[in-house]
């Protein structure tokens, strides 16, 4: 098979990539978008948001509904995905890999960057998916709670693996195997997100901060400590911490994380809980150390060299978006072309060299080397054996358990 090769990028869209580290992604990521944007859309009004107009609770298990495909003779396909979350060119008018995609096969791409937020965009689609309709998206990308619930409902079609020989063989290990979706029979991932501890090595005093517990405990933090308003990553990183399996989370073991979380609030040791703004005040030195995600880290490093990371010997929280296609779209082989394509290394070099999220493709490093060597050793990117070892997802929640665990977690914060 023709493959994308990388060497072949023009100056003008290395350059572009070189920009994201200071603008889209890079400076303000997808991820931080949504999670800055408050946990109140994920809890109270936005989870019953999920349940309303007749849908039932999220307990069907099994494919979703066969649909005519259209793809021999309709070479199209609609993509919905999040903004600022493709390689593009230095003047913002191409989509390299993309046009790369349509001229290796004929099949034009409609890309639309239409979701801004998981329970926004499950409402856009939700009255044609619940109608048995056709949502006009062949292939959307959305976060694994969200991808995990339309599986179970039925509204996603099972993958055909013949179509996907690239993404089978090239998937990293680490990501092989979620609960919600095993063997990845729905769904891959287009990027994995990755939580850790991040702290200004200034404002610590030179010390490294790498555990929940100093965050907690250190009586030197005291009101400079920062968790983060997503709560599978506030409760999840606080539960590996205390040596509990947040793949396993009980109610009763929630409720014992969220307990240690309060003491912090209570003493004033946690100053706040944060979406993407923590990092002006972990630049300045207001928060010593905090919980963060990887993708903003890249770009805070290159602007700030006292801003450091660590992995707590406990473990991290990982969660991932997910492509899928809709119930009833009419292009699903093409929609599994695309998914395979970008499980070739150099695309997906590409895709990662611009976004700076993890790349769920193995093999991808020699490739990434090859449009930036500090790039492709960072393991915020291309996690490492020992680090990818220490990854943990939050296990999925059945739509009783979400409501309860997410009203509890506002009720913390303040939200």
């Amino acid at each position: 098979m023709e493959q994308y090769e990388p060497d072949s990028l023009s100056a003008a869209q290395l350059a572009a990539m070189r920009r994201s580290l200071t603008n889209g992604r890079g400076a303000l990521t997808r991820r931080s978008l949504l999670r800055a944007s408050g946990v109140g859309a994920l809890t109270l009004g936005g989870l019953a948001g999920l349940s309303a107009c007749g849908i039932p609770p999220a307990k069907r298990e099994g494919q979703g509904p066969a649909s005519t495909d259209f793809s021999d003779k309709e070479k199209q396909l609609n993509f919905s995905n999040w903004t600022q979350y493709i390689d593009i060119s230095e003047d913002e008018k191409h989509r390299p890999t993309l046009e790369a995609f349509t001229k290796r096969t004929g099949i034009k791409v409609k890309y639309t960057e239409d979701i801004n937020d998981n329970v926004e965009f499950f409402g856009k689609i939700k009255p044609q998916l619940a109608a048995g309709q056709d949502t006009g998206r062949d292939l959307i990308c959305v976060t694994d709670w969200l991808a995990a619930r339309i599986i179970r409902l039925g509204w996603a079609q099972k993958l055909d693996p013949a179509n996907l020989p690239t993404a089978y063989t090239n998937l990293a290990p680490q990501f092989r195997r979620p609960d919600w979706d095993p063997g990845r029979a729905y769904s891959y991932p287009w990027t994995g997100i990755s939580t850790v501890i991040a702290y200004n090595v200034k404002a610590t005093g030179g010390r490294k901060i790498d555990s929940v517990t100093q965050l907690l405990d250190d009586p030197k933090l005291k009101g400079r400590v920062a968790f983060l308003s997503e709560m599978r990553d506030s409760i999840g990183m606080t539960l590996l911490d205390m040596g509990k399996d947040p793949g396993k989370v009980t109610t009763a073991d929630f409720d014992l994380a969220l307990g240690r979380l309060q003491k912090g609030v209570d003493t004033k040791q946690i100053r706040r809980f944060t979406g993407n703004d923590y990092t002006a005040d972990l630049s300045k030195g207001d928060i010593a150390a905090c919980l963060a995600w990887a993708g903003d880290l890249i770009q805070l490093q290159v602007d700030n060299p006292d801003i450091r990371f660590a992995i707590p010997a406990a473990g991290y929280m990982t969660s991932t978006d997910n492509l899928l296609v809709p119930a009833n779209a009419r292009h699903k082989t093409n929609a599994e072309k695309l998914i395979d394509y970008y499980y070739e290394p150099p695309v997906a070099a590409q895709l990662a060299a611009y976004i700076n999220y993890v790349c769920p493709v193995d093999g991808v490093r020699p490739e990434l080397a090859k449009i930036d060597p500090e790039l492709a050793s960072n393991t915020l990117i291309l996690p490492d054996q020992a680090m990818a070892a220490k990854s943990h997802a939050f296990r999925s929640l059945t739509a009783e358990e979400e409501t309860a665990y997410e009203e509890k977690f506002a009720k913390l914060i303040g939200a």
